[in-house]
């Protein structure tokens, strides 16, 4: 019940998600699909921020998001992608009807098992699937620090170390881990946090102590204090996997 309720406290939160949440390296699109296809679908695909890095390497693109307010986001976006409801453990996708499947910051929500199975279910023999995760560059102190704020049962577990287990029906092709270096404002980096699952579920007094935590963060490493725009580093972590 807790995890359900972590899931769906992104309901209500489109605009906010899309605004300050953080998009993905090309270079990670291009460990997923170097070349193009036929058909791609972007599973819980959101509000688009990797799907939109799929339009010119799939002759259709398809995204598929159990929220209606992501899925109005997505649409104003990205009107040449076919959105539609539903989730990953019931794809509304005929069989072996796509050459890949990604799936960006999200799998950790699925019924691993379940998911597995309608993934290759919807996948031609041989098809594609591909496990995209931004996280935390071990390196940025001050950026770890929050992350134990937010998180302080994962922050210091890698949150890609699932998705590197063998998945059912696939054989994992390849690893890619891409650097790269985001900036953004002060203020935005705190607003970003405030569309995290902890802080949304949280108590309004809980969520303000939440904030006044980050904000000492930020007072107190020499490379955010008294700066209005901070360089950010990330990590992404892309699996590469074929259905077997």
């Amino acid at each position: 019940m807790v995890e359900e309720a972590l899931a769906r406290s992104f309901d209500g939160i489109g605009e906010e998600y899309d605004r300050f949440r953080p998009g993905f390296p090309r270079q990670a699109a291009d460990a997923v699909l170097p070349e193009s296809v036929g058909a791609v679908l972007d599973l819980g695909a959101g509000t688009g921020k990797f799907t939109e890095l799929l339009i010119d390497r799939a002759a259709r693109v398809i995204a598929v998001e159990p929220s209606a307010m992501m899925r109005e986001v997505l649409r104003r976006k990205l009107p040449e992608v076919d959105g539609a409801p539903g989730t990953a453990e019931d794809i509304p996708l005929e069989s072996s009807s796509v050459d890949a499947v990604c799936v960006a910051q999200a799998f950790h929500w699925f019924d691993r098992d379940a998911a597995s199975a309608e993934i290759a279910r919807v996948l031609v023999s041989g098809g594609t699937l591909g496990l995209i995760w931004n996280r935390a560059d071990p390196a940025c102190a001050w950026d770890l620090a929050c992350h134990r704020i937010a998180h302080p049962a994962v922050a210091d577990v890698d949150d890609t170390a699932a998705s590197a287990d063998e998945l059912p029906g696939f054989e994992l092709v390849a690893h890619t881990e891409v650097r790269w270096t985001e900036q953004i404002t002060r203020a935005d980096y705190l607003r970003r946090w405030g569309t995290v699952s902890s802080f949304l579920v949280a108590p309004a007094e809980e969520r303000a102590a939440l904030f006044a935590a980050l904000e000492a963060v930020l007072d107190g490493a020499e490379e955010t204090r008294d700066r209005e725009v901070l360089d950010l580093p990330h990590l992404t972590d892309v699996y590469r996997y074929r259905r077997a």
